[in-house]
């Protein structure tokens, strides 16, 4: 399988660097498209259009704007799509005109989260009736465009934990796209945008970037709790994100019995 990836900062130079040195088996690095003025040394470089013609699948590691623009034209070659910024499809049109715009499939990577196979589950046994998750940052990591000054004051001069907003999952995916994707990825396990509620807190303590998720239904009740380290490059993302991706890659590769 030749795999192009849009992108080549935290998430996308690893997966990259990866696939280049063979560590998918059945899997090959065709390119990485990027936007930086000085093109990564060490990678094949091509404009989107060369990478969608050379490539089987196309992994999306470049952010929201990226997959709007260049997503539906994978699709309608033909090509798969794997999906890293689940928190685009905030935007309800998008999926929709993401399927229907080819052949191709559309895929979304679980993320630095787990638990969602479980969530799926519950919601298609009966329904869930309550499904909560807040993430907790460094507070830096969550400094946004649309905050006014005094917030910005407020959010990097704090002392102790702060909870910077709280909605609908949609809502609180949108306000941090690169924070709360994990937000999204659980709206869309349980089929359920409205149901979700999420929280965002800024903690100058956090070590690490947690992701407590809570669900109730007719399956029982769940409760998940990650801490994952953050990229040394990024902060604003989970060090582990790029190897869901690469397994990701390995699922749609394998043939084998794989678990879900």
């Amino acid at each position: 399988m030749k795999v192009a990836v849009l992108g080549c900062g935290a998430i996308g130079g690893v997966v990259a660097r990866a696939l280049a040195a063979g560590a998918v088996p059945g899997a090959a690095l065709a390119g990485v498209v990027h936007r930086e003025p000085v093109d990564p040394p060490d990678l094949p470089v091509l404009d989107a259009s060369a990478a969608i013609a050379a490539a089987d699948l196309v992994v999306e590691c470049a952010g929201h704007r990226a997959l709007v623009e260049t997503g539906p034209a994978v699709v309608a070659a033909g090509k798969d799509l794997l999906v890293v910024s689940v928190g685009a499809l905030t935007d309800p049109a998008l999926l929709p005109a993401l399927e229907r715009a080819g052949s191709g499939r559309v895929h979304l990577s679980t993320g630095a989260i787990g638990g969602l196979d479980l969530l799926r589950a519950a919601a298609a046994m009966g329904g869930l009736r309550r499904v909560r998750i807040t993430t907790t940052k460094r507070a830096p990591a969550l400094v946004q465009d649309w905050m006014d000054d005094a917030e910005r004051a407020r959010l990097v001069s704090a002392t102790a934990p702060v909870e910077l907003r709280r909605g609908p999952a949609r809502e609180i995916a949108a306000a941090f796209p690169k924070s709360a994707n994990v937000a999204a990825a659980v709206a869309l396990a349980v089929g359920d945008w409205d149901l979700v509620e999420a929280a965002v807190v800024a903690d100058p303590a956090a070590a690490r970037t947690a992701h407590v998720i809570e669900a109730e239904g007719v399956a029982g009740e769940h409760r998940f709790e990650i801490r994952n380290a953050p990229s040394e490059e990024t902060p604003t993302t989970s060090a582990v994100t790029p190897y869901a991706v690469l397994r990701a890659i390995g699922d749609l590769v394998s043939t084998g019995a794989v678990i879900r």
